[in-house]
């Protein structure tokens, strides 16, 4: 009867096997290895790509920050051009009217009366003068009453000065300038323009607050 011996094929049949099993593990291994570095190699890109679409974001933001800035300030500098030329316009018109009214109140002075000082207090005038009498002083109100530029005349002080009298005399060399008198009177339409000021001064205030 033949005898064959099979544990030479069997051995190597289990090293085959064993060959075969390291082969296919490193192969998983390096096979993991090139998959971990492909993943992380696409996870750095993608990481480096929205880097620079941040850093570019950041950019444009600042940019258009700038851009804001030098708008808020071509603006304050607009509402400050305009703001002069307001005022150029208001002395303007201030210019005219001061005009006329010097010119309207020589004309409302009677024969008999003479003016010693003209304040401005806002819209309005304060007349300090002379007078040869209580009626000289009472025409020249009715005179600043029937004024265009002229309105709601008062009369705070009427007296004998005889200083007045005297400075007066020095200047026209007339002693007949014996009453001393104070009229207060609003120049026409100036409260609406002081208005007007004060309603766009606030509105700027208003705008500078905002900004």
């Amino acid at each position: 009867m033949t005898r064959i011996n099979l544990l030479p094929w069997r051995e190597m049949a289990r090293k085959e096997k064993k060959r075969q099993f390291m082969s296919i593990g490193i192969g998983a291994i390096v096979l993991m290895g090139l998959i971990i570095f492909y993943v992380h190699i696409h996870v750095a890109g993608m990481i480096s790509d929205q880097n620079a679409r941040n850093e570019f974001i950041n950019d444009e933001i600042a940019r258009i920050d700038n851009q804001i800035k030098e708008i808020k300030t071509l603006e304050e500098e607009k509402a400050n051009l305009v703001a002069r030329m307001d005022v150029i316009q208001q002395l303007q018109i201030r210019r005219s009217r001061i005009v006329h009214i010097f010119d309207e109140i020589e004309k409302t002075l009677p024969a008999g009366v003479f003016l010693t000082k003209i304040e401005q207090k806002g819209g309005e005038l304060v007349l300090n003068g002379v007078a040869q009498s209580n009626g000289d002083v009472s025409s020249l109100m009715r005179n600043l009453e029937a004024s265009d530029w002229l309105e709601s005349p008062r009369l705070e002080v009427i007296q004998s000065s005889d200083k007045s009298a005297e400075r007066i005399q020095e200047k026209t060399k007339d002693s007949r300038y014996t009453n001393n008198f104070t009229v207060h009177v609003k120049q026409t339409g100036a409260e609406e323009e002081m208005e007007k000021e004060k309603s766009a001064k606030d509105k700027k205030d208003k705008e500078k607050k905002k900004a």
